[in-house]
């Protein structure tokens, strides 16, 4: 058994991880097999994480952290939860490989997941024009004309990184304002290969094989348009992955994780969240490992009102069970 097992290998995973680590927990870290890192391994130049006054890829900073994490003393285990026990003494967590890891206190911190439109050939041609992540697909549109739907600090990070490699970027927004940062709707505006297409939604996807375009409905007067493309690339925002721990915690009206006040301490005793699957409205590398620093510090505060034999009995970590 553990003292503390930390679901998710974001900024709030592996800060927590940093923390604990740190504290002589030894904590277990649950990374996603196919999505270890969170949403700053699909970034690109990463500038406003304290620090780094250069900037830092995406992927280079996940790996700082977990470096960190790893020097303290944080065991990182590469697969995906698939079912959770927190309900009780002791914790269980299961993994897809089919072995179990027991602990007196879980940190949840799962993040985000990628907003889709809902669009009947939206999953049909993922991967074939369709795509949520430009540094991992923007290499493909080399010369080609694609649009980037969304209107946020994101969706401009998309588009201004697609113009590395496409002829033309639509940004196709619902509204004819962005809710985008200052510096991030300048950079996108005087960049002469963005153009962008207000007030309009994407109704449909058209393609047999791939892309060809898209269908737009005009949110003002009704009206409808076509739009020939190459490509789509999705930056409507996050959902938080809350799926393992629904009818377990408490969530708030936004779907987050609900914590008490400015903690991270959730319904039940000895779980905690951080990170975005806590947060609907920041949603910050920062502050995601701020968040994780404080889901660290409630565990270790909790362990200290366990009765010592029990916290004595976690201390060592133990190998996992393998269920059949």
């Amino acid at each position: 058994m553990r003292q503390i097992i930390i679901v998710g290998s974001g900024p709030a995973g592996f800060t927590a991880a940093i923390y604990a680590a740190r504290a002589n927990l030894k904590p277990l870290l649950i990374a996603s097999s196919v999505e270890a890192g969170g949403e700053l391994m699909n970034t690109t130049e990463v500038e406003n994480f304290p620090g780094f006054p250069e900037g830092i890829m995406g992927p280079e900073l996940m790996g700082k952290m977990q470096e960190q994490a790893e020097r303290f003393g944080t065991e990182v285990v590469y697969d995906d939860v698939v079912r959770l026990e927190l309900d009780g003494d002791v914790k269980t967590v299961t993994l897809g490989s089919g072995d179990t890891h027991e602990a007196l206190a879980v940190i949840f911190a799962t993040g985000s997941a990628y907003r889709k439109l809902g669009l009947a050939d939206e999953e049909r041609l993922s991967g074939h024009g369709v795509s949520w992540c430009a540094t991992c697909d923007g290499f493909f549109f080399k010369n080609k004309t694609i649009a980037v739907v969304g209107g946020g600090d994101s969706a401009m990070e998309e588009a201004t990184f697609l113009t590395r490699f496409a002829e033309k970027v639509h940004v196709i927004h619902r509204k004819d304002t962005l809710r985008a940062s200052k510096i991030m709707q300048e950079r996108a505006f005087t960049n002469d290969k963005i153009e962008f297409i207000w007030n309009a939604e994407v109704t449909a996807i058209t393609g047999t094989d791939a892309v060809t375009g898209v269908e737009l409905r005009d949110t003002v007067s009704g009206g409808t348009s076509t739009l020939d493309l190459d490509g789509l690339f999705i930056a409507i925002g996050n959902d938080p992955r809350t799926h393992l721990v629904h009818e377990q915690l408490e969530l708030t009206a936004d779907g987050t994780i609900a914590v008490e006040g400015r903690s991270s301490r959730t319904n039940l005793s000895g779980v905690f969240a951080a990170g975005d699957v806590i947060d609907p409205t920041y949603r910050q590398a920062v502050t995601a490992a701020a968040s994780g620093t404080v889901a660290a510090l409630d565990a270790e505060h909790y362990l200290t009102t366990l009765p010592a034999d029990v916290v004595a009995h976690a201390s060592e970590p133990e190998l996992a069970t393998t269920t059949n």
